[in-house]
């Protein structure tokens, strides 16, 4: 079930492209993609915005941002934005409020805000007298963000699972050693994402064995200013002289082998964003309970022929119950160049576009959106 696309002139809808688009250039975590563009009265695209991860400027505010550097009067424009602007106060302001605050007289969004701390901008605006409208492109703007959706409606963190292998799905040689498949390249990326998350997560095993930190460092090995709770997941205890124990007091042991209760830990802990590592315990865990969101791959052109594989078995035993991923432009490409390494980033083969119209989640969405196409501010 979509929007009536004659509510909307061929400019909201251009408008609407040109938002989701932009919405591809942030990252995948804690918050949705979402991007927004800023309309004058007559239909022209004044200025666009786009979310950068959890912390920075919401698309909205972005937008506005952009338009006052241009030295552009939004009063009386229109906002286009993929999803509902959001009502509540994180670590940034109300984009509801920003929006009026801009003078902004009407908004177009996408689809309605699950996520319960953020709903409700469009009542806000509507009662400021701000015309709303929603649904315009509704599945286009549900699949860009299908598994933060499903992540919201579960009440779990957004999984990121980060793989560093050889060309032969190798994590490690047959002696143990594993530092470093990857290239200097493709570390200083991992340790950007380990950056923005809220949390890394590995088992027992690999405290183990590679007695990793977990911390978030630079090319000259200094800490970043923000940094993830380091997890370990096992029944196995983790030793008192751990390097993953640290002495910040970020340090949690999720005493399960249960990826699910794991992730109903940490989502209690109040992270909204984890990303699994470690052994191919953990990350084959992860995948055959179908708990990943995000899978970022690190390849290398390194042939070792045998050595620790990256997975295990999956529970897969004929083809045609094979996890069949997509490729994700988000955040960068499905495909980069990283030194000599390969970046693949995919995403979950949890629903597609012919699928999602009959997710709960969906439904759920549209009987609010469709009513509000036909109520104006004031109401």
């Amino acid at each position: 079930m979509t929007a009536d696309t004659t509510l909307y002139t061929p400019a909201e809808h251009a408008a609407m492209d040109t938002a989701l688009a932009a919405a591809l250039a942030g990252p995948r975590g804690a918050n949705p993609l979402v991007g927004a563009v800023i309309l004058s009265p007559g239909g022209e695209q004044l200025a666009t915005g786009y979310h950068r991860g959890a912390g920075t400027a919401h698309a909205e505010a972005d937008a506005i941002s952009e338009a006052r550097k241009q030295g552009i009067d939004t009063v009386g424009t229109t906002m286009v934005v993929t999803l509902e602007p959001c009502n509540h106060v994180g670590r940034t302001g109300p984009c509801a409020q920003a929006i009026m605050a801009a003078g902004i007289s009407k908004v177009i969004y996408a689809v309605d805000d699950p996520h319960d701390p953020a709903a409700g901008g469009a009542r806000t605006l509507r009662s400021a007298g701000v015309e709303v409208r929603s649904g315009l492109a509704l599945d286009r703007a549900f699949d860009l963000n299908r598994d933060w959706f499903d992540a919201v409606a579960a009440k779990r963190p957004f999984v990121t699972l980060h793989i560093a292998q050889t060309l032969d799905s190798r994590i490690a040689a047959d002696d143990g050693t594993s530092q470093w498949i990857s290239s200097p390249e493709s570390l200083a990326d991992n340790h950007g994402l380990r950056g923005l998350i809220d949390a890394i997560l590995v088992g027992t095993g690999t405290v183990l064995i590679d007695n990793p930190r977990l911390t978030a460092r630079d090319a000259e090995g200094e800490l970043f200013s923000r940094q993830p709770v380091r997890a370990v997941m096992g029944l196995r205890d983790v030793p008192e002289d751990a390097a993953v124990r640290g002495a910040d007091g970020r340090f949690v042991h999720l005493p399960t082998r249960d990826p699910a209760e794991a992730l109903g830990m940490l989502f209690g802990q109040g992270v909204r964003h984890v990303m699994v590592e470690g052994g191919s315990s953990i990350l084959s865990t992860f995948l055959g309970a179908h708990l990943v969101d995000e899978l970022i791959v690190y390849m290398a052109p390194t042939l070792l022929g045998s050595g620790t594989p990256a997975l295990h078995d999956l529970g897969i035993t004929t083809l045609k119950d094979a996890q069949h991923w997509s490729w994700d432009d988000a955040g960068g490409g499905a495909v980069r160049m990283l030194g000599n390494d390969l970046r693949l980033h995919l995403r979950s083969p949890r629903g597609t576009v012919g699928t999602i119209k009959n997710s709960a989640l969906h439904k759920s969405l549209v009987p609010r959106s469709e009513a509000a196409e036909h109520v104006t501010g004031g109401h």
